[in-house]
């Protein structure tokens, strides 16, 4: 299933929408380093206070910074405990302003799951859609839907 575009803004400058491109670009560096080095609290601040989480490896969406810090954490400690580490690459960024001055964005997510001392390998690849809001002008997201390729 993808994201829903909705009707976007006039088209903006070439300058605009490049700033807003490399914005939401470091955006999503600074969440995924902060996901792969198990900062959970920080990770989960990048998310608005009542982001909606759904993922296919939780059995119901998450909601709020707190829950998403708590179900990071689990898996961090998870991690940890296996001797596994995960990096996460998002790419290929497809970004859309949105007429309500949200900023929908579709990208691809792959996982990489690398045993601490032996073989790295691709472990899943996501399509991730997100819908980011702006608070104090810094991005936020407000929902996000991954869904994975190997699952119907």
């Amino acid at each position: 299933m993808s994201m829903t575009i909705h009707a976007t803004v006039q088209p903006q400058s070439a300058d605009a929408f490049a700033a807003l491109y490399a914005q939401v670009q470091q955006f999503y560096a600074h969440q995924m380093q902060l996901l792969d080095l198990g900062e959970c609290e920080r990770w989960a601040a990048t998310f608005a206070q009542d982001a909606t989480f759904d993922v296919p490896t939780l059995p119901e969406p998450v909601v709020g910074r707190a829950a998403l810090a708590k179900a990071i954490g689990r898996t961090a400690a998870q991690l940890a405990a296996s001797g596994t580490r995960h990096r996460h690459f998002m790419g290929m960024f497809e970004v859309v302003e949105q007429l309500d001055g949200t900023v929908g964005v579709r990208s691809y997510a792959i996982v990489y799951a690398s045993q601490i001392g032996g073989e790295s390998q691709v472990h899943r690849v996501c399509v991730c859609d997100d819908v980011l809001v702006r608070v104090d002008g810094e991005l936020q997201v407000s929902t996000r839907r991954v869904t994975r390729d190997d699952l119907a």
